[in-house]
């Protein structure tokens, strides 16, 4: 038989237990509850961040498809492949300069670049252009209007055109590729899977 005695004291064995576990839970809460609060600045790190997806899309198309491809045309009335390169290039710079208010410190990219370096060079740069755009904003400087094609328009919504634009030229891109045999980046597996 369990004397009075040992109930007691494995009763308050399992109490001091319990109650040492409760900073460890409350802990984990607080922490819980820091990963969850949102960003300062929630819409600009939205935007920035599906662009990232998109443009290091982009960027992998154009690193993927060969020199000798690049002035492939699947018909002669549009762009060729490096041509969208450059024409992705010039319109990153087009908006993102709009959206910081400042002169387009790059133009005439599609018109003047030719070679796969030195269009991947330009692509990247426009992107990183870009991304500093993104660092410098704040949700509340987004707000701000802006004039674009006769519309006033807010800064981050010029940023959604850009992203919207960069995506829909990576649809061209893969196009491209495919009809050259080539998975584009967003179709790649991970090792060990099937291909796509």
């Amino acid at each position: 038989m369990i004397s009075w005695e040992d109930l007691v004291n494995k009763k308050l064995c399992f109490a001091f237990a319990a109650l040492m576990m409760v900073p460890g839970a409350l802990l984990g809460q607080e922490k819980s509850q820091a990963q969850a609060t949102p960003p300062a600045n929630p819409i600009t790190a939205s935007e920035k961040g599906l662009y990232s997806f998109v443009s290091n899309a982009v960027i992998g198309a154009a690193q993927k498809m060969p020199e000798e491809n690049y002035s492939f045309k699947p018909t002669p009335e549009v762009r060729s492949f490096g041509q969208i390169v450059g024409h992705v290039a010039d319109a990153s710079y087009m908006f993102c300069s709009l959206s910081l208010g400042e002169a387009n410190p790059a133009k005439g990219i599609e018109k003047t670049k030719t070679s796969k370096a030195d269009l991947v060079a330009a692509l990247r740069d426009a992107v990183a252009y870009c991304n500093q755009a993104f660092d410098s904003m704040t949700d509340t400087k987004g707000s701000q209007m802006v004039k674009f094609m006769n519309f006033d328009i807010a800064k981050l919504t010029v940023f959604s055109l850009n992203t919207a634009h960069t995506d829909e030229h990576y649809g061209n891109m893969v196009t491209y590729l495919r009809i050259k045999g080539i998975v584009p980046p967003t179709s790649e597996n991970p090792p060990g899977q099937a291909p796509k």
